[in-house]
């Protein structure tokens, strides 16, 4: 009996893949728990094993393409058995699937966009005229990549996660009003408020910048909601829960782990939690539900020699904190001329959902926050 090979659903919000690689070709046999092929989302690649045994009759979407959640990839068969009527019954399926207007359908047609890629924001997921349009100014976004003659010492090919970043990072261009603010932060009794702390502590539960970066960022988040939200079909909703994304750079790509309830936890567990999915990030051994359900994002350069940078809000997000190194800079301080330890960090938010002032007002209370740690665990 023939079996569908889908597109699974690897976390809650997932909505759709793209197919990164078959591991079979067309007319190989393949066993049952054998993997098969790899799923790249906006947030993870999976490899997905074979549903059945027999033989990969056909491969209905090729490597690099997306589709929605439950679309059938290809169709496994025993040797010889007829699949015609399976492939009538998926083309009609993927018809009835997708919901768009007379109006959209037509556009979608003269742009040469496939409908299948294009997110609705109509009722019930319909696919609206404007969802057409703002699919063809991100197609427009990417662009085409020229061809380049030169020799080159190494070619890195542009695909799987670093490709789904680039195009998130052309999504958030295109979508959001970005600004950015930046202020600079006394870290002296920060600093010595964690010295003594880890003075306690083993090695690996000492605590780190980012750990109290992300509690005073939660603590900030309660009193200024408004950067704790997003926009959607009802409006600006403010959410409930505060989970903060850390951004991770590994070999594969950059990933955003997700700290839950970040608001709700201590020090100390923010800390081992962090380790723990830093660890997993660069083991490459990160879950969809570990990178899911961020509302706020924190990307930490301090290690390197940067001091100020502009963050890119992670969509669907309002706002994004980047954090550059902390250097001791002379300042007035007390009325006098001293060395302090300074770090800069830049609020990137979106002006359709915040105006200035209130970020500044976000901003401002978070630097006050850690030069005055003490604040954060009142």
């Amino acid at each position: 009996m023939a079996h569908k090979i889908i597109m699974p659903k690897l976390g809650l919000t997932m909505k759709k893949g793209s197919v990164g690689k078959w591991f079979k070709k067309e007319g190989e046999e393949v066993k049952k728990g054998e993997v098969l092929f790899e799923v790249l989302t906006d947030k993870i690649t999976a490899k997905v094993e074979s549903p059945a045994e027999g033989i990969l009759t056909r491969i209905l979407v090729p490597s690099g393409t997306t589709v929605p959640v439950g679309a059938t990839l290809g169709i496994i068969a025993a040797p010889g058995e007829n699949i015609e009527h399976l492939l009538a019954e998926e083309a009609s399926e993927a018809e009835e699937r997708i919901k768009a207007s007379p109006v959209a359908r037509k556009l979608a047609q003269e742009y040469g966009l496939d409908l299948a890629n294009i997110q609705g924001t109509g009722p019930g997921g319909r696919i609206t005229k404007e969802d057409v349009e703002r699919a063809r100014l991100e197609q427009a976004g990417k662009g085409e990549l020229p061809v380049d003659e030169r020799k080159a010492r190494n070619v890195v090919p542009f695909e799987g996660i670093r490709r789904i970043i680039a195009e998130n990072m052309v999504k958030s261009h295109l979508t959001a009003a970005q600004v950015t603010l930046t202020v600079a932060v006394d870290m002296g009794e920060l600093m010595e408020y964690r010295r003594k702390a880890n003075e306690n502590l083993l090695e690996r539960e000492r605590l780190s910048v980012t750990d109290f970066l992300i509690k005073a960022t939660a603590c900030a988040l309660e009193r200024y909601p408004y950067m704790n939200a997003t926009l959607c079909q009802e409006g600006i909703k403010e959410l409930e829960e505060i989970n903060i994304g850390v951004a991770v750079a590994t070999e594969k790509g950059l990933f955003v782990p997700v700290i839950r309830e970040a608001n709700r936890k201590t020090l100390g567990q923010i800390s081992a939690e962090l380790k723990k999915l830093v660890q997993k990030a660069r083991r490459n051994k990160l879950l969809p539900d570990d990178l899911e359900g961020g509302t706020f994002t924190i990307s930490n350069l301090g290690m390197y020699a940067v001091d100020i940078f502009t963050p890119i809000i992670n969509p669907p997000e309002t706002a994004i904190l980047g954090a550059g190194r902390t250097v001791d800079t002379p300042v007035v301080f007390q009325g006098q001329i001293c060395i302090r330890p300074i770090m800069h960090l830049s609020l990137s938010f979106d002006h359709r959902l915040v105006d200035g002032a209130p970020a500044a007002a976000f901003l401002t209370y978070l630097k006050d926050l850690l030069e005055h740690p003490h604040k954060i665990f009142i």
